[in-house]
């Protein structure tokens, strides 16, 4: 991949990276409950998701997905499924008043966060669809998977970054609004945000 390439790939990337959808908006919760540390850590599980992928699309794959109905459909209503499920569990949390701290949050709920993560991005099958149709627009061809890794490496990276920006944004927040009642409303906004995601996902159609 050529600097100019690049130079053009990294910021139509970045602008991906920030789109809000469920998992930024998991970012921007876990940062005002819990801070950004955990926030961070916990994308793990995102990024692991991810780089499974860029691997599938890589190795041909994601085309095949992208291209069989059945498959797009299945993953689909697994994906809406799963954040509607995320969500009316926000909710509940929300109605308990079961507010997670940076102080109150076991290590257990680290992995629990990363899974969440991981689950909420492999379920979206429009995730695998962005790696299908937006990067071989940046491909070369003689040197396919050298131009490959480069720009799952950029992704990644930058998939790090917007993690971070969200949940800078998250922690914010919090540090502006630590009542009860305030968190509290919070968790119920994004709890029926991760439900209205899902609801959208089962609606998505394959592209032709």
């Amino acid at each position: 991949m050529s600097w100019n390439t690049f130079l053009l790939f990294a910021p139509a990337c970045f602008a991906i990276n920030l789109a809000f959808g469920p998992n930024n908006l998991l970012s921007l919760t876990y940062g005002m409950r819990s801070g950004v540390r955990i926030a961070t850590v916990a994308a793990l599980g995102r990024l692991v998701a991810f780089a499974l992928m860029i691997l599938l699309t890589a190795i041909g794959l994601g085309a095949v997905l992208a291209a069989s109905e059945l498959a797009f459909t299945v993953v689909k209503w697994v994906g809406a499924a799963y954040l509607v499920w995320l969500g009316f569990k926000i909710l509940r949390s929300a109605k308990a008043g079961a507010i997670e701290t940076k102080e109150t949050s076991p290590q257990r709920s680290l992995s629990a966060l990363m899974a969440q993560e991981f689950w909420t991005a492999i379920g979206n099958p429009k995730a695998i669809l962005v790696f299908t149709a937006f990067f071989p627009q940046f491909l070369d061809l003689n040197a396919y998977g050298a131009s490959f890794a480069v720009m799952g490496v950029t992704f990644l990276g930058l998939e790090v970054i917007a993690v971070i920006f969200y949940a800078v944004i998250g922690w914010r927040l919090g540090a502006l609004a630590r009542t009860g009642a305030v968190l509290t409303w919070f968790n119920r906004i994004s709890g029926s945000m991760m439900i209205a995601f899902g609801i959208a996902l089962a609606f998505t159609r394959r592209p032709a």
